[in-house]
Order: C-alpha cells, then sequence, then structure tokens
C-alpha cells in the first residue's frame, strides 16, 4: 500500500514522502491518525509541493544554524558561578540552561537547551567546550569559561 506522509515519522520517512507499507500498518495506524494520506494521482502532486516546503524551509534553517554558528564560535562565553576554596569547586553545575542564559546575556542569541551538549558535570572553575546541534548539518562547540563570582 502507498501512502503519501503527512508528518516526519521516525523510521519511515519524513512529510511529502511516498512510502510503501503493509495495509494494516497503513489502514489501522496512519489513515486514522491523519499521519498519511493514500497515494492518488493527485495527492502525488500535492506530496511534491509538501516536499518543495520541506526542502526551502529546511534550506531556511540551515543558513540561520550557520550563522548562529559562526557567530558563536569566534567568542568565548564567561559564566560566573560561586566558588568555594582554592581549587575553584563550584556550589553545584553548570548546566545547559546556564550557557543558554549566558549567550542570551552576552550576544542576543537564543538558543535551545535542548540542543546542546554539555560535557559530563562542570564542577570547577575553568574553560570548557559545548557542542551544539542546530540542524542535522550545522554542529559546532561554543567556548565557555566558567569564574568564580
Amino acid at each position: 500500500m502507498k501512502i503519501i506522509l503527512r508528518s516526519d515519522i521516525n523510521g519511515l520517512g519524513k512529510r511529502g514522502d511516498i512510502v510503501e507499507v503493509t495495509k494494516g500498518h497503513g489502514r489501522n495506524y496512519l489513515l486514522p491518525r491523519g499521519l498519511g494520506i493514500n497515494a492518488s494521482d493527485g495527492a502525488v502532486s500535492q506530496a511534491a509541493s509538501m516536499r518543495r516546503r520541506r526542502d526551502l524551509r529546511d534550506a531556511a534553517d540551515r543558513d540561520s544554524a550557520q550563522t548562529i554558528a559562526s557567530t558563536l564560535v569566534a567568542k568565548v562565553i564567561e559564566i560566573k558561578a560561586k566558588a568555594a576554596g582554592t581549587e575553584g569547586r563550584l556550589f553545584g553545575s553548570v548546566t545547559a540552561s546556564d550557557v543558554v542564559s549566558a549567550v542570551l546575556a552576552q550576544t542576543g542569541i537564543e538558543l535551545d537547551r535542548k540542543k546542546l551538549s554539555v560535557p559530563d558535570h562542570i564542577k570547577t572553575v575553568g574553560e570548557y567546550s559545548v557542542t551544539a546541534k542546530l540542524h542535522n548539518d550545522v554542529q559546532f562547540g561554543i567556548n565557555i569559561n566558567v569564574i568564580a563570582k
């Protein structure tokens, strides 16, 4: 059974793709939930327009992620945290939310904390690199410097 996907489904395809599924999967899961439509002649042309819109949106998202990446790679973000002792141990740790708020305050760029990968636990003063993945094709490191308050 040929189905045109109306939304992205992991393991099956993206919006606008024409996929071959078993009759039971199409009839009992995809069609009743509105996740797909039968691939008739008119629907195939509709799928082509959905793919074109998806590709345009994806290209725009990739371009905006590239500009953000080029801005953030050149900067060092400073995060002030309470520290004790001569070793510079922090009270608590630096989280992805702390990094997002520091980036917003220092550059004006708003990031999603779920797109950041903070190394194990930042519990001491020093320089670290946090990985940001804003798009499937755009992954970069943000240099942060944790300093004591």
